[in-house]
């Protein structure tokens, strides 16, 4: 249950809470803290806020669930060429489904075309490349990929020079990461300095680090056990991430791997509290919401793009919040949540999880 409710958690916050929590603490200090709205908010370039955690969170994630969705074929050997179709057919969708939710495909104008530009072909890279590792190599050498993607990335970007720019360059507009994208992908580059195919290597290892959490609550430890093996690996990463990010800064723009290990450590941590409070004390029905939305996460992560819920909610709530003051706001954003998660509710409540 911690896994859907760390999912839930995670797309909560972009499927209305951030609105939810800016709106609530105007009711309490105006203007809202500037410390809260710049952990709300990503950095530019270079540094790390909560907000930027999101995606990591979403990787890895993904990777914890892996060891529990594929243990039953690998228990029983079930690793043939049917297994390898619904890994490539799973990756597939997931890239189609990104490019519809930020690539412009659904405006059949090439002009507007973004071919690799979205956390869902983040997480679709990520999700390949774990997947293959894990069905064809051990634990220890799954640690072994995943640094040596992180030491690969990092070796890439320090030592090899680019476009008449020496190695080790990594500015906004010159980067080694940006000029791969745009030699590859030319017409079709979004246009950020939001870079995709090298930082796929970090892609896979966010998505690893997952994957190897999700092997610490398989395997038969106590869950006391369990929690502390995860608090340490966060602890580590965090420090790991932390020392790293002074030769190869902390940038999730580029995906770099200190960025990789330091979001990897904040991912352990709440993987460990969610973890320790749902499953091995009991405390359940809090994480209820979470699991609602968690249960449905690609669905809503879509839905958003096309339902506006935003606008259901003034329509249905807007009345009343102009009437109510300071209070509006918060009635106003958090009708557009409920009717969203009412929704959900009721695919729930229904058993209709989709599933690509």
């Amino acid at each position: 249950m911690s896994i859907d409710a760390l999912r839930g958690f995670d797309m909560f916050w972009i499927t209305g809470g951030k609105g939810v929590l800016l709106a609530l603490a105007g009711l309490v200090a105006k203007p809202v803290p500037e410390w809260l709205n710049h952990q709300l908010e990503h950095v530019p370039w270079q540094g790390f806020t909560a907000w930027d955690l999101i995606m990591p969170l979403f990787l890895f994630v993904v990777g914890t669930s892996m060891p529990f969705s594929f243990a039953k074929r690998i228990e029983r050997g079930q690793v043939g060429p049917g297994l390898y179709w619904k890994i490539v057919r799973r990756t597939l969708i997931l890239f189609v489904l990104g490019m519809v939710a930020q690539g412009n495909l659904l405006a059949f104008d090439l002009s507007k075309l973004h071919i690799y530009s979205n956390t869902l072909q983040a997480i679709a890279c990520g999700y390949f490349v774990a997947a293959i590792v894990m069905l064809n190599v051990s634990i220890t050498g799954q640690v072994l990929v995943t640094a040596g993607l992180l030491a690969g990335y990092w070796a890439l970007m320090a030592l090899v020079p680019f476009g008449g720019h020496a190695a080790g360059v990594i500015e906004p507009q010159t980067n080694l990461a940006l000029a791969v994208d745009k030699a590859i992908l030319g017409r079709f580059e979004d246009g950020t300095t939001y870079t995709w195919i090298l930082s796929g290597m970090g892609f896979a290892a966010s998505t690893l680090l997952g994957v190897l959490s999700g092997h610490v609550l398989r395997s038969p430890r106590a869950p006391t056990s369990k929690v502390a093996v995860l608090v340490g690996a966060g602890v580590g990463c965090l420090l790991l991430g932390k020392a790293w990010g002074h030769w190869f800064p902390i940038i999730k723009h580029i995906w770099s791997s200190s960025m990789v290990l330091y979001a990897g450590g904040w991912s352990f941590l709440l993987l460990a509290a969610f973890y320790g409070i749902i499953d091995v004390i009991g405390l359940r029905r809090w994480a209820f919401p979470f699991v609602v939305i968690g249960m449905n996460a690609i669905f809503i992560y879509m839905a958003v793009r096309f339902i506006p819920f935003g606008q259901i909610g003034d329509r249905l709530a807007g009345g009343l919040a102009s009437r109510l003051g300071s209070f509006g706001e918060p009635v106003r954003v958090l009708t557009a949540l409920l009717i969203m998660w009412l929704m959900l509710y009721y695919m729930y409540r229904k058993r209709t999880f989709v599933r690509v």
